[in-house]
């Protein structure tokens, strides 16, 4: 799985940031590793200079293998704020589909005829 991390000219992500964010993506998303190509992570200040109160937003693109991309998006005070609400939202919506193309195929039979949980 592949993490890109890009920001703004108002949002400063040192070293240890994007480590943190690269760390808490595979933590999250671990399960899905396998089906997951490239994780993209676009970190704004909304209101550039000015400041504000809800200003940092954060988009998270997720590419599944074989899928169309996931993209989730979080607009709060302060960086892991909003880059924690997107990265939630992104995997409550991948487990989601994950979950629906799993339930089309129907439950998994093995060949003596019980099913395989």
């Amino acid at each position: 799985m592949q993490i890109h991390i890009r920001t703004d000219n108002h949002v400063h992500a040192g070293t240890l940031e994007r480590e943190g964010i690269a760390q808490r993506i595979h933590d999250t998303l671990d399960r899905f590793a396998n089906q997951i190509t490239r994780v993209d992570v676009h970190l704004a200040d909304v209101n550039g200079p000015k400041g504000g109160s809800n200003d940092v937003r954060c988009l998270v693109e997720v590419r599944v293998a074989h899928r169309d991309p996931i993209t989730a998006s979080h607009q709060a005070g302060g960086l892991d704020e909003a880059f924690v609400g997107a990265l939630e939202r992104a995997f409550r919506v991948i487990e989601t589909s994950l979950a629906r193309r799993h339930d089309a195929k129907g439950p998994q039979v093995s060949a003596g005829g019980a099913q395989v949980i």
